[in-house]
């Protein structure tokens, strides 16, 4: 099983639920995701019954660092309705992730553009390590 998939769809549903609701929407992009890395839709399941406690993050690559945090910015936009909930568990994510908090709202406030135009500045003005 594909731990870095699990670990991702882990975060998403837990974003998801954030506020409480857990969209129609934010469900489908999830399920389309673990389809895309052809993820047993039953784990997916079981993860949306019993969340997994998110534990460390470090061992991850950077561009799959921004991968997780890009998604949990796309999932946040999905339903139309950005909660500060949602906004307060990003920046936990972004923190375990080793970015600073502040790159959420960096992200948020430029989240139409291109993945490579963001990539440098977020690894150059927001990475931690």
């Amino acid at each position: 099983m594909d731990i870095v998939t699990k670990k991702q769809l882990n975060i998403l549903i837990q974003l998801a639920e954030a506020d409480k609701h857990f969209a129609k929407v934010e469900r489908d992009m999830i399920f389309r995701i673990a389809r895309e890395r052809n993820f047993p839709e039953e784990v997916v399941d079981s993860l949306i019954r019993n969340p997994e406690p998110i534990d460390t993050l470090g061992a991850l690559s950077q561009e799959q660092k921004l991968e997780y945090l890009l998604t949990c910015i796309h999932l946040m936009f999905i339903d139309q309705k950005v909660f500060e909930s949602e906004l307060l568990f990003c920046k936990s994510i972004a923190i375990k992730l080793g970015f600073k908090k502040n790159v959420v709202e960096y992200l948020v406030e430029n989240k139409d553009q291109a993945r490579e135009e963001i990539k440098s500045k977020v690894f150059k003005e927001f990475s931690m390590t």
